[in-house]
């Protein structure tokens, strides 16, 4: 039987880690990009053309996934991986994010957080143990802690108060998922880092979790509005407060050039929404920066999206017909945009995963922030 959750570190340059997690659906490589799979689906893709892009694992959401089609549901019908057919690892998020985003319908309190639901205004009540539950029937590889994630604009003992309560929560949650039985045997517990912008207060995060035990740390709390600037600052300091031994997480991110900033800073995986979100909207991301497809300017262009990309869609269709088929709302247009999109992040993954093990990423980096922000 193959590892629970094995993580290797097979080279470093600089703070940059390249390897990989082994776990029982298959193993990831790292650095790694988790393309969004919010309500059981990757927007406007088939998981087997998700497979093909190269994402080793995508992430799924415990709030959406609660309201509809249920957890309990989920479970009745062979878990998520059977229900979606996407037999490679999946990560839930703890629903945390989502439920602490409904400011004008939710109360939070020591428990957890009673909210109303954004579909049908039903009220609901979510605790570390419910989110350790929902999780494990949806069947997660990668279960994340239930924690507040606060704005980094608020007061700093608001932020502090937030933190240790997120490191409270984060010990019912290593209770919870460890009262799982064979899903704790064989799926892995991720702890998530707070304490918004503040070196300090992520030192003590981090001391916490350490203290706790998880398989994996993210650092939660960045790509919440701060701009990119205050959170490469803090990604100076965060990942090293961690675990080196571990996979660190940085939660939401991003835009490629955050990817190859956090990846720079010792981050081995992300997440967003951003490349299939995009997609949808006419945007594509290409080695030379991100470009609007609905731009008239496309109307006749015979060039393939990216040149320098490998995916399908730059290998088959022109801007042109992009173009026409995004200005016409043709679901098509969704479709091939996003494709595209998801397989650049994976090629970017790939670059720097190929970079990191040749000790070049420096002048990788270098090299891609000159063609990509121009």
């Amino acid at each position: 039987m193959s590892e629970r959750f094995a993580f290797t570190i097979d080279a470093t340059d600089g703070a940059a880690r390249t390897g990989s997690i082994a776990m029982r659906r298959g193993t990831i490589r790292t650095p790694a990009f988790m393309p969004v799979g919010t309500a059981a689906t990757v927007k406007a893709m088939k998981p087997e053309t998700v497979r093909k892009t190269g994402a080793d694992i995508i992430l799924g959401n415990t709030y959406h996934l609660m309201l509809r089609p249920g957890a309990e549901r989920v479970a009745r019908l062979g878990g998520l991986h059977r229900f979606m057919n996407w037999d490679r690892p999946i990560l839930t998020d703890s629903g945390g994010y989502q439920v602490m985003s409904l400011s004008d319908l939710r109360k939070l309190t020591e428990k957890g957080v009673e909210f109303r639901s954004h579909i049908d205004g039903s009220k609901h009540m979510l605790t570390p143990e419910r989110s350790m539950e929902i999780q494990r029937l949806l069947g997660s590889d990668i279960v994340m802690a239930f924690d507040e994630c606060p704005r980094a604009d608020r007061p700093r003992d608001e932020i502090a108060a937030s933190m240790e309560m997120s490191m409270r929560w984060a010990k019912r949650s290593r209770d919870g998922f460890d009262s799982g039985g064979d899903h704790a045997e064989r799926s892995a517990l991720f702890g998530i880092q707070q304490g918004a912008l503040d070196e300090d207060l992520r030192q003590i995060s981090a001391e916490k979790l350490t203290e706790i035990g998880f398989d994996g740390y993210a650092i939660g709390g960045l790509a919440v509005g701060e701009g990119q600037e205050a959170m490469f600052a803090t990604l100076d300091f965060a990942p090293r407060q961690l675990p080196h031994d571990r996979p660190r997480y940085l939660m939401g991110v991003g835009k490629p050039d955050d990817l190859v900033g956090a990846v720079e800073r010792g981050v081995d995986m992300f997440d967003c929404v951003l490349p299939s979100r995009s997609g949808r909207n006419g945007q594509a991301f290409t080695w030379n920066g991100p470009i609007n497809l609905r731009n008239a300017r496309f109307a006749e262009d015979q060039e393939p999206l990216d040149s320098r990309c490998a995916c399908d869609t730059c290998g088959t269709y022109t801007r042109a017909y992009l173009h026409h088929l995004i200005k016409s709302q043709e679901i098509l247009g969704a479709m091939l945009m996003t494709e595209h999109n998801i397989a650049f992040y994976q090629q970017l993954m790939q670059a720097m995963r190929d970079a990191i093990a040749e000790g070049r990423f420096a002048a990788f980096a270098a090299q891609f922030r000159r063609d990509y922000l121009g």
